[in-house]
């Protein structure tokens, strides 16, 4: 009955939300994935979504919904779509990972700690965009560093967690388990990292590379 029930809820979430920083592709994976084709972008300022089919079978689809990126509106507007989330794919560029890694630890942060978010635990994709660029860092250079990143902002944040509408949940709040440096395996959701390439390696006339974004896509449909 349990399991029935969890079912229940979790089908009734059909939305994939793309979440990031502004630059780090998000727009361009999403048209990417809904057309295959290269077009110029720019700073979103709204959501837009879509369905993406994950397979030939139609009955197989999910809601691709890309979230403006800037500081001023991406909180806003995940609170508006984090209930109805299957599953979250967050954007990292790779190429200026270094410079902004603060800023990335802190969005992601406050993403894992809302309350919404735990509760529902929705399957989390990072995707380290951009690896055609040399300069790329790896997805595993990613995750040791934001793991670490995020083990800082644990120490520094001890006020009880916070919806993004603002109103407290009781408790501390607590990141990944009391006592023990943070990983990405501590979180109540399944976390995995993959690395793609929305431009490609041949830029605008070539394909691009998002083999393991399209075979997650497919496992949480």
């Amino acid at each position: 009955v349990i399991w029935r029930f969890v079912q229940g809820r979790r089908s009734s979430r059909k939305a994939v939300l793309l979440l990031g920083l502004c630059d780090a592709g998000k727009t361009l994976l999403f048209a990417r994935l809904l057309s295959g084709r290269y077009r110029d972008t720019q700073t979103s300022i709204t959501d837009s979504s879509a369905v993406y089919r994950v397979s030939q079978d139609k009955s197989t689809n999910v809601t691709l919904i890309d979230l403006p990126g800037h500081e001023s509106l991406r909180l806003q507007f995940l609170e508006r779509f984090k209930a109805a989330a299957r599953a979250i794919v967050f954007v990292v560029d790779s190429v200026a990972f270094q410079r902004e890694v603060k800023d990335v630890a802190e969005f992601l942060y406050q993403v894992l700690v809302d309350s919404t978010v735990l509760r529902n635990a929705p399957a989390l994709l990072i995707a380290c965009n951009k690896q055609d660029v040399t300069m790329a860092k790896s997805a595993k250079l990613i995750q040791q560093q934001l793991e670490k990143e995020l083990n800082t902002l644990r120490v520094t944040r001890s006020a009880a967690p916070t919806s993004l509408d603002g109103s407290a949940t009781v408790g501390p709040a607590q990141l990944g388990k009391k006592g023990k440096d943070f990983d990405f395996s501590q979180l109540p959701m399944k976390v995995e990292f993959v690395e793609c390439s929305a431009r490609g390696s041949k830029g605008e006339e070539g394909e691009a590379d998002l083999e393991g974004l399209e075979k997650w896509l497919v496992k949480v449909a």
